[in-house]
């Protein structure tokens, strides 16, 4: 079974032979990603800007600290000046040059794996830093029509980015993986009934738009977003990505949406691989396929994706992949090169 049919098999139900695995660090990957570029000619109008105009801080070069930072300059000043914005062109060609070429050489490789492509940032996220996370929430309550206004102009560009991917590359890319963190350690940033009237249906048709252009929809999100995670699969997500199954509850996920969804997952980043013993890791990695996997499928060991800035040793990792591989993907052992 190639690398592509056990990441499809495991996301759609269908009885991989094991469990796929995403761990570009120690040499394991059943996936590639390729890129899509910012449009031709874009400058940043400021130090640290993006192409929206947000304005980006991150930690200071020698601080010891690695992330990618947060944005501290907001473009919109007000949601009357929602023309004021340099919205980014979606159908721009030069954006999928870069995605043209990288897929080119993955087949001329002669590649069998998943390939995904994707977007940061999606919807709710690129909202508040277009317009500030204050405001925005404030906006809701006092200018509803507005922040819905701002809500179209942003959604519009994912589905078109994504429209114009199954146009171009129809059939070689697999899944689409986006961002949008949605909650705090304590629960999602706003209630259900709120979201629901801002978000469902904008997520709704983006997703319709990725399952239309041929890909599966893999979203990510930090945080306790027990909640949500129903609301996506309403709107037709197809895997979720979640980090911190310590904060979620790992029972409590998989009572609730075992064979539901499938979860892109590790153990969780915050307390275990950091602080957990060798035997809290294998524990946790057999709670999580006891919890969250079905024999069917629906679930994809991912790693955080951030190298080591998180502070966890390889040899955590090691003892993680290990144990999945003995649990959920027999004859399967870490290439190690050390």
């Amino acid at each position: 079974m190639t690398s592509y049919e056990v990441v499809r098999r495991a996301i759609e139900f269908q009885r991989p032979e094991r469990i796929p695995i995403m761990f570009d660090s120690l040499g394991m990957d059943d996936t590639r990603w390729v890129g899509v570029d910012v449009g031709k000619g874009w400058t940043p109008i400021a130090l640290g800007a993006d192409e929206w105009g947000c304005v980006w801080t991150t930690p200071p070069e020698g601080s010891g600290i690695t992330n990618m930072g947060q944005v501290t300059g907001h473009p919109l000043r007000s949601l009357d000046d929602l023309d004021s914005v340099s919205w980014p062109d979606p159908a721009d060609a030069y954006r999928y040059e870069v995605t043209a070429s990288q897929l080119s050489d993955l087949e001329a490789a002669g590649g069998s794996k998943y390939i995904t492509a994707g977007r940061g940032f999606v919807f709710f996220e690129r909202m508040h830093f277009l317009y500030g996370m204050d405001n925005l929430f404030v906006a809701m309550h006092e200018e509803p029509q507005r922040v819905h206004e701002l809500a179209e102009r942003v959604i519009d560009f994912p589905i078109r980015l994504v429209q114009e991917l199954g146009r171009r590359f129809p059939g070689r890319l697999h899944g689409f993986s986006m961002t949008d963190d949605w909650g705090t350690q304590e629960a999602t940033f706003v209630r259900i009934p709120m979201w629901r009237e801002f978000f469902k249906e904008g997520y709704t048709r983006l997703f319709k738009a990725i399952h239309e252009a041929g890909m599966h929809v893999w979203m990510h999100s930090c945080g306790h977003v027990n909640d949500v995670i129903g609301e996506w699969i309403e709107c037709g997500v197809d895997v979720v990505n979640l980090q911190q199954p310590r904060n979620l509850g790992i029972e409590e996920i998989g009572r609730r949406y075992r064979g539901r969804v499938c979860f892109s997952s590790l153990c969780d980043i915050q307390a275990t691989l950091p602080f957990g013993t060798e035997q809290e890791i294998r524990e946790e990695a057999r709670l999580l396929l006891e919890h969250w996997a079905t024999p069917e499928g629906g679930f994809i060991l991912a790693d955080y994706g951030d190298g080591n800035a998180i502070g966890v040793p390889l040899e955590k990792k090691h003892i993680m992949l290990d144990e999945f591989l003995r649990l959920a993907a027999p004859g399967v052992t870490i290439p190690r090169s050390e």
